[in-house]
């Protein structure tokens, strides 16, 4: 994007007439530090949408068992167990 040194020289220039000497410093600190929180941000994005994959592929394989083969009482109680899941989450 910028290949030639004057152009660096050009931009650190409208910095420094923007900024001050005593402002530059601060001003790459708190960008350091915005970075740095951002990387962390995505970090644990990533992580927490790896913890969700896995718990959503544990769920899938847990068989559901067949509706036909159960009798009304069993029939019953999977569907309370299965409200109550829906509930609590």
């Amino acid at each position: 994007m910028f290949g030639s040194g004057w152009e660096w020289i050009v931009i650190g220039g409208a910095l420094f007439l923007l900024f001050g000497a005593s402002r530059l410093p601060q001003l790459a600190k708190s960008l350091g530090q915005s970075r740095k929180a951002f990387k962390d941000g995505m970090r644990e994005a990533e992580e927490e949408a790896e913890i969700e994959a896995s718990q959503r592929q544990l769920n899938s394989n847990v068989a559901a068992p067949q509706i036909t083969a159960m009798s009304d009482e069993e029939l019953m109680a999977e569907m309370r167990r299965r409200a109550e899941a829906k509930q609590q989450s």
